[in-house]
């Protein structure tokens, strides 16, 4: 059966992921270490990992396979889920694939290195508009139909 995992502690779009999963009426498991409150919605799930590095990753890439979609921002997570057969997605709605993880993955370790090199090198990602959350929920539900056909 489908289920969506999300690496909840930082998700700019769990409000959006509770409303497709109520739609299709299947269960969506919210992993984070704390600080989120319960949702009254029965089709969400809270599930609370101990603190530590990756503790919430590990759950997910343990919990997730063939037939469910995962949200997360978290390249390494995502290059799990997507071995394992999950459907991936970023926050903007961006899919990670098989055929594009290996050069997300590789673009994040050159970022890494990069910010290493320079301790003063400023900056981040640009904001989460709203065009992102439309594309986001666009893409979950697209990404929910083929999970569905995944899982038989």
């Amino acid at each position: 059966m489908t289920k969506i995992y999300v690496d909840a502690d930082a998700c700019p779009v769990k409000a959006e992921v509770e409303k497709v999963a109520t739609r299709h009426k299947i269960q969506c498991l919210l992993v984070c270490n704390g600080g989120l409150r319960p949702s009254p919605n029965p089709y969400v799930e809270l599930v609370f990992v101990p603190d530590g590095p990756d503790v919430a990753d590990m759950w997910i890439a343990d919990h997730a396979g063939r037939g469910d979609v995962v949200v997360t921002g978290d390249i390494p997570l995502a290059a799990k889920t997507v071995e394992a057969g999950a459907r991936t997605l970023k926050h903007d709605g961006e899919a990670f694939t098989p055929s594009n993880i290996g050069n997300a993955l590789a673009t994040r370790d050159l970022m890494y290195d990069l910010r290493a090199a320079d301790p003063f090198r400023q900056g981040g990602g640009k904001p989460f508009s709203k065009a992102d959350r439309s594309r986001f929920l666009d893409a979950l539900e697209r990404a929910v139909q083929a999970a569905k056909r995944d899982a038989t």
